[in-house]
């Protein structure tokens, strides 16, 4: 009976107390976050209660498992495994604490702060240290978990002592892994690009969606994603258009025939833009850039407070430009003339040149 019972009552109260324990720290953190709500850290702390518990399990378990004196032959391979059930869930809170921090001060930031393009730049170096920080821990927790075993602690001097030729390979096989993560680190602090901005890449408009070690993700305006290279962005130009301030003045083209109203496009412009929520209100212009001997070129000049809304100004003006020109002046669209041809007085043909002509500008099917 006692071999039954003892089992019994050192897992039960394991399992009660770990479960007492995770359920009186939740209630803490709970009456923490409904206090204080401005501040995400309680509710944050809150997502790491499962790798929490199961530190306290597997950590009540080691130190009372002698006790239980079940399978005692398997006390060491048991022991083995909950030592890395512990090191792996130690590992696991430590990630999840972090990450409430780091995102904790993201927040505070991003609530002081009105400037768009400074915490694009905090967001994404804060997301880039969380990610170094998680490989950190990883690392650490895969190395403390070999360490464990007796034989890789007899190899680790073997281990020492070919670390520099290691070392050597590996950089040489990595090179370009390594590369990709010096330029991740150099974007993140360098403020090259961010995550939010409008880039213009290999001729793909897009938004970066996320930045990475080693990679970065461009979503372009129809929903389409761009892994590239961060290394691409360190050696190649490309457009930012989110760099600095993010006003944006955008063109908009017409090809319309000579006698087009210019005075009357510039009045219908500016009434377009009043009307268009997405103008900004800054500037305007309407000029006559080039010309050809059948049309001319015309230009408008918008403005906006960023691409996003340049773009929805731009296809708003040349529509409603088209539309009004349609409408009220359709003389002023481009035209193709055509005439009967006229010869000058003193070059009209002779009936016989006539004939020879017309004889050769019609196929002939006879012979000779």
């Amino acid at each position: 009976m006692e071999n039954v019972l003892r089992p019994l009552i050192v897992f039960g109260s394991t399992v009660l107390l770990t479960l007492a324990i995770g359920w009186a720290t939740d209630r803490l953190l709970r009456k923490a976050d409904d206090r204080d709500s401005e501040t995400p850290l309680w509710g944050l702390l809150r997502r790491g209660r499962i790798p929490y518990q199961l530190v306290l399990c597997s950590a009540l378990l080691r130190g009372s498992y002698d006790q239980a004196k079940l399978l005692q032959r398997h006390q060491v391979g048991i022991g083995q495994a909950l030592t890395l059930v512990l090191i792996g869930s130690a590992a696991w809170l430590m990630i999840r604490i972090a990450a409430a921090v780091v995102e904790t001060s993201y927040s505070r930031y991003a609530r002081v702060h009105r400037d768009a393009a400074r915490v694009r730049r905090v967001r994404t170096q804060v997301e880039l240290i969380m990610r170094v920080v998680s490989a950190i821990v990883i690392v650490v927790a895969a190395a403390s978990m070999l360490l464990t075993f007796p034989a890789m602690r007899a190899a680790g001097a073997s281990l020492l002592a070919s670390a520099g030729i290691l070392g050597i390979v590996a950089g040489v096989a990595a090179q370009s892994t390594l590369s990709n993560m010096f330029a991740g680190l150099q974007i993140a602090f360098g403020d090259m690009v961010r995550i939010g901005d409008t880039v213009v890449v290999d001729g793909e408009w897009g938004t970066v969606e996320e930045i990475t070690l080693t990679f970065l993700t461009v979503r372009t305006w129809d929903e389409r994603r761009i892994t590239m290279p961060v290394s691409y962005f360190t050696s190649k130009p490309f457009e930012n258009w989110s760099r600095g301030t993010p006003q944006m003045t955008g063109i908009v083209y017409w090809h319309l025939d000579h006698s087009a109203p210019i005075d009357a496009m510039r009045e219908k412009l500016r009434d377009i833009l009043r009307q268009c929520q997405a103008w900004d209100g800054r500037a305007y212009g309407l000029q006559v850039t080039d010309t050809t001997p059948n049309t001319i070129q015309v230009r408008a000049l918008v403005t906006a407070k960023d691409a996003d809304d340049i773009w929805t100004v731009r296809v708003a003006v040349r529509e409603q430009m088209i539309t009004w020109l349609s409408t009220e002046h359709p003389y002023a669209l481009p035209r193709v003339n055509t005439s009967d041809s006229v010869l000058p007085p003193s070059r009209v043909p002779s009936p016989d040149r006539a004939a020879l002509r017309k004889a050769y500008e019609f196929p002939r099917t006879g012979r000779g």
